[in-house]
């Protein structure tokens, strides 16, 4: 039996989170999905979920937390920090993508103006992260770190 995936869509307009479900629910990987509708909905949602989504779409302009406000929030949280962030965005504005980048989006797909292309763009980034990519599992639960050993010899590197 197929691993069922998790799917975290954050999109605050309902016609786009609507097609996104769709086309995600084509293909054959099983998989469960879930719509945050602002950034602090998000954060609440990734928060509170077990298990963590396998993948994340995010939108930029989200009421309240802009995207990548979400999206530094989670880089900054050990356990989220992993996720697979993809920026699916209706803009296409260079500067957009560099901060994204910056930011440490994984993915920065815009949005497409045509139906079918929506679709398969989708299809496409999903099969990619779900199919081929290798992600990171579950981590093991927590172990108490040993103390670091005492240095036996002092550094005599003096140069850096």
């Amino acid at each position: 039996m197929a691993q069922t995936h998790r799917i975290l869509l954050v999109e605050d307009n309902p016609a786009d989170a609507r097609l996104m479900r769709e086309a995600l629910n084509g293909g054959k990987v099983p998989k469960v999905i879930h719509v945050a509708r602002t950034g602090d909905e998000a954060e609440i949602y990734l928060s509170s979920s077990e298990p963590l989504p396998d993948l994340v779409f995010l939108d930029l302009d989200l009421p309240g937390k802009h995207g990548l406000e979400v999206l530094a929030g989670i880089r900054r949280h050990p356990r989220l920090a992993p996720l697979p962030v993809i920026i699916f965005s209706s803009s296409e504005t260079e500067e957009d993508v560099r901060r994204a980048y910056a930011a440490t989006a994984n993915c920065y797909v815009p949005k497409p103006g045509s139906l079918d292309r929506y679709f398969s763009v989708l299809a496409d980034t999903e099969r990619f992260w779900l199919s081929t990519a290798r992600l990171p599992g579950p981590d093991p639960l927590p172990q108490t770190a040993a103390p670091a050993a005492e240095p036996t010899e002092p550094n005599t590197c003096n140069h850096l």
